[in-house]
């Protein structure tokens, strides 16, 4: 079904609710560095939470979700689903360890846990590192993800015939960027993206977020049903799939390590290594990134703690099964599809009503937003707090504290919009949206262990993580030499390569100066037995195995929740509510405990 005016009018409804709350969001003051990338410092859990979920939305998900169900099954989710275990680790071990170190971005933390120059180097490194390559790389999935959709919903080929004589020749020399309708539309958004966040900071990117989920959450359940009702029900999906692949087909079952359509070394990494090894943003092993920023921007540990918890199960329990429902439908409507990841806007294409259409489109539009104004906002925040001001113009150079902060708000907003212009140049370089994923995965492997243990382990150092981060990305080139081109042979190299050389590096290594390391441990108080030389007066350091015990409980709750939730629509009804009972119940008990 084509746009009508009602879907239009849906869209610019968005459009103006954005533009004012980028116009409350400016005007509510952005005087310092701690206002523009953690808002004050004062947000609740379920805002900060739900800003958490919303980010991980991105335009792109729903797309990779329909590519991964056709070629591997549901149980090809494992490749993301594997992170809740990091996830909920950072939750009972790491949030409030975050919000005890009060910095504004996780590379500011490496100033507060090592000493010297190799600390410098580490921080100014990694800060433009994360801001521009690897920011970008995730920017640049993302946008794909969104490209496809317009392509299909707006019909951009077609459109190019019509628009393009519209361009003069200056711009025609460059090529077909500027002629495919559908970079057109996401340049016009990134500029809009990159003036509104320069202008709000983080409070506007919360506020956004909070919006995009209602909308996204709304609009994907909206779909599911109409998806399902399209081919008659939960029982004819099931049928078609039968006749598609026959019977005893593991494309229903949740399980990666049964699955044909996954190689066991496959499934293995994803369980047993991926949620440990490999750095992924959003799921960084001891937390980082954005989610830390979200911490950071909770009024204090029971917040942090509390947000991050909701962000992991609304991210790994809530939101799959809609996309999975409409994927599972995409296989048998579309079954030979050049690119899988198109089936999910085919469908919204073909089954919406008008107005509907319109909202879903707003609903991936909204995500576009969230998950842009987050990278350009987070990239920001490393580039100005972490490199400029250390490195380039200090604080002291200031003839007053307002001064200095007035001018790194100034600064950073400019580089916002330096970050979006590289992010879009970046993004015309992807075609797959799968592919981005792997890439960063491969590139941090064997690089999480070493974020998880610096909090527990004294002699963890500088040199641990530089060594990590080059060794992962020399490991990854030698994978490439040898001829490794299987995902799981990738992980599995880089990640011993680059574990075997970090840790040689601390062991041959200076650890970090005793000073700077009684200031972390009295500011942070980390637990655990890795700290006992620092304790002091009859101190005790608390015990990690609760924290432990909870996220166990709380990974064990998540699993129940899926595998229930895929019992009731395509099992046994019984064995479905009694999952879903006992995961609630679990989960339930880990809220009453924290």
């Amino acid at each position: 079904m084509p746009f009508t005016w009602l879907d239009y009018t849906v869209i610019a409804g968005y459009v103006l609710l954005m533009v004012i709350v980028g116009y409350i969001a400016q005007k509510r003051g952005q005087e310092t560095l701690e206002d523009y990338f953690t808002s004050g410092k004062n947000l609740p859990w379920w805002l900060i939470g739900i800003s958490m979920v919303a980010t991980t939305f991105a335009a792109d998900t729903p797309l990779a979700v329909t590519g991964i169900v056709a070629s591997e099954g549901i149980a090809g989710n494992w490749i993301w689903w594997n992170f809740m275990f990091s996830g909920l680790i950072t939750v009972f071990l790491y949030a409030k360890l975050w919000k005890r170190a009060d910095v504004i971005t996780d590379v500011e933390f490496i100033s507060i846990r090592y000493s010297g120059k190799p600390a410098r180097i580490l921080r100014g490194f990694r800060a433009l590192y994360l801001a521009f390559p690897i920011n970008c790389i995730i920017l640049g999935w993302v946008t794909v993800g969104m490209a496809k959709i317009l392509v299909v919903l707006i019909g951009a080929q077609n459109l190019l015939v019509e628009i393009g004589p519209f361009f003069s020749n200056s711009l025609m020399k460059f090529g077909p960027f500027f002629l495919e309708v559908e970079w057109i539309i996401i340049l016009s958004l990134y500029l809009l993206i990159g003036i509104y966040i320069s202008m709000s900071g983080l409070w506007g990117v919360i506020i956004t977020d909070f919006v995009q989920f209602i909308i996204a959450m709304g609009g994907s359940i909206l779909l599911a049903w109409y998806a399902v009702d399209h081919v008659g029900g939960l029982d004819q999906l099931q049928a078609g799939l039968n006749e598609i692949f026959g019977k005893g087909h593991s494309i229903l079952s949740i399980n990666p390590l049964n699955s044909p359509e996954i190689a066991l070394a496959t499934a293995l990494v994803w369980v047993g290594m991926m949620w440990w090894a490999s750095w992924y943003p959003g799921s960084e092993p001891g937390g980082g990134g954005y989610i830390a920023q979200r911490m950071f921007s909770a009024k204090d540990e029971k917040n942090a703690v509390g947000g991050t918890l909701l962000f992991n199960v609304a991210h790994f329990a809530l939101r799959p099964w809609p996309w999975i429902l409409v994927a599972l439908v995409a296989m048998i409507v579309y079954p030979n599809l050049d690119d899988p990841e198109t089936g999910y806007p085919l469908l919204m294409l073909e089954l919406l009503p008008a107005g509907l259409l319109g909202l879903l489109a707003v609903a991936f539009l909204a995500a576009f937003v969230s998950t842009v104004s987050t990278h350009l906002n987070w990239g920001a925040s490393y580039v100005v707090n972490d490199f400029y001001k250390p490195f380039i113009k200090q604080e002291y150079k200031f003839e007053t504290k307002e001064l200095a902060q007035n001018h790194y708000v100034k600064v950073s907003r400019w580089t916002t919009l330096l970050i979006m212009a590289v992010a879009i140049l970046v993004s015309y370089l992807f075609d797959t949206v799968r592919g981005g994923w792997e890439a960063i995965l491969s590139i941090g492997a064997g690089t999480g262990l070493v974020y998880m243990l610096r909090w527990f382990w004294w002699r963890i150092n500088a040199w641990s993580e530089i060594a990590a981060m080059s060794a992962a990305a020399v490991g990854f080139t030698l994978t490439k030499i040898i001829g490794y081109d299987d995902f799981a042979e990738q992980m599995i190299f880089t990640t011993i390569f680059a574990t075997i050389v970090w840790i040689a590096a601390t062991v041959f290594t200076k650890p970090t100066d005793e000073k700077t390391l009684q200031s972390f441990f009295d500011r942070v108080k980390p637990g655990g037995p890795g700290w006992k030389r620092f304790l002091q007066g009859g101190e005790q350091t608390y015990s990690l195995l609760p924290g432990i015990l909870f996220a166990a409980v709380s990974g064990a709750s998540i699993i129940a929740l899926l595998f229930g939730m895929g019992e009731i629509f395509f099992g046994s009804m019984l064995l479905g509510v009694g999952c879903f009972t006992a995961g609630t119940g679990g989960l339930w008990f880990v809220v009453r405990k924290i």
